[in-house]
């Protein structure tokens, strides 16, 4: 065998392995860099995505509203007064208001027996739900969505919009002549809060509805977020005259 030419064919061999072994060293390095190009450049990595968090999922997380014992939120159930009260109580921790009435408030329906009679309690001694007539708290009566949506308002806190903006407001929905004259102003920050889930389809609130649990998850969902940013004033703010 000729020895210069068993020699060329080593070298070539070698030139070859060589050559292999520093593409791969480049594509290697190629491939750690792209994420951060990616980054840089603004272009979503598909292993950073995460997708948002269901209102569901937010509310549970929150400690806000719970699942049944068999592990079924069941968004689609009614909401009762006994069941809104326990809510608002969690939400905006009202046990830990100061109230100016210590005393239990009498009522003939909510016995100290019943599961929500200490938040049923704390809900009429800071005069965020009222009771009715005779005493009476109804709290197996079912809540419309105007109710729910004005009484979490009323716990959030009612913005003083003028009367002209209210009715600039709620003119962007074509049933907002259903709201009953008392959740107008209360109803009016709900929506501009962005609490309420209004129709996608036909943009209607749907006011005499019942309130489901999913409502009442979606506005939690939306409460929580404003606390991190708040939301913008819906109408022009008029600087004051100088001096």
């Amino acid at each position: 065998m000729n020895l210069l030419a068993s020699g060329n064919v080593k070298i070539s061999v070698t030139l070859v392995a060589l050559h292999e072994a520093a593409r791969t060293s480049i594509m290697r390095r190629i491939v750690g860099i792209l994420p951060l190009v990616f980054l840089l450049q603004g272009i979503p990595v598909v292993a950073q995505e995460t997708a948002p968090l269901d209102p569901i999922e937010q509310v549970v997380a929150a400690r806000l509203m719970s699942p049944y014992p068999d592990g079924n939120f069941r968004p689609e159930r009614i909401l009762n007064r006994a069941e809104l009260a326990s809510i608002l109580v969690k939400t905006f921790e009202l046990d830990k208001r100061a109230s100016r009435n210590n005393s239990g408030i009498p009522l003939q329906d909510v016995p100290p027996s019943h599961w929500a009679y200490n938040d049923i309690q704390l809900v009429l001694k800071n005069n965020v739900m009222t009771g009715y007539r005779e005493g009476r708290f109804f709290p197996n009566q079912r809540v419309t969505r105007a109710e729910a949506f004005s009484i979490l308002a009323q716990a959030y806190g009612v913005f003083q919009f003028p009367e002209e903006s209210v009715t600039n407001l709620l003119s962007r929905y074509p049933d907002s002549d259903k709201i009953p004259t008392w959740a107008r102003k209360s109803l009016a920050t709900a929506l501009y809060e962005g609490f309420v889930n209004v129709d996608a389809a036909t943009n209607q609130i749907k006011p005499l509805e019942p309130m489901t649990r999913g409502d009442m998850a979606y506005a939690l969902s939306k409460y929580l977020e404003r606390q991190e940013s708040t939301a913008p004033i819906p109408w022009q703010v008029e600087e004051p005259a100088p001096l």
